[in-house]
């Protein structure tokens, strides 16, 4: 299997099984190469605060979702170790944003990713970093070469 195969069957793995992104959020995986992801959500009237914006948390959860299948994209199973986000410019019902997910560093166990939150006119939303470890197993069942 290359490295883009994995990545893609990792992906399409994890979404199969991914509540929360796929069927809460509503999110959409659109790619997952390795050490990269892309995710797209509509801003949908429940995703909206009292300011009428979309709230922080969803935002942070689109980034969040496509942090996990960047940094699961080698088939061993990763996990937030810490994260930090900064919100740019508001998003508005009807906006389609767009994160983009890619890996900077990887060493041992620990990566960083950074994530771009864009919207449909390419002006970015927000930025989020963050840095994962590796825990046992993997996404789904490949026999590891020596």
């Amino acid at each position: 299997m290359t490295p883009d195969e994995r990545a893609a069957c990792v992906g399409t793995t994890m979404y199969a099984v991914d509540t929360a992104t796929k069927d809460t959020m509503g999110i959409e995986l659109l790619s997952v190469e390795p050490g990269r992801a892309v995710l797209r959500m509509a801003v949908q009237p429940l995703h909206l605060n009292g300011h009428q914006i979309c709230h922080g948390g969803f935002i942070f959860t689109l980034a969040d979702s496509t942090f996990a299948f960047a940094c699961n994209s080698y088939n061993k199973n990763a996990v937030a170790a810490g994260c930090s986000i900064e919100f740019l410019k508001p998003a508005h019902a009807g906006d389609v944003l767009t994160c983009e997910g890619v890996e900077q560093t990887l060493q041992g166990r620990h990566g960083i990713y950074d994530m771009k939150v864009s919207n449909q006119r390419g002006e970015v939303v927000a930025m989020f970093r963050g840095k994962s470890a590796q825990i046992p197993g993997q996404v789904f069942e490949e026999e590891v070469s020596a």
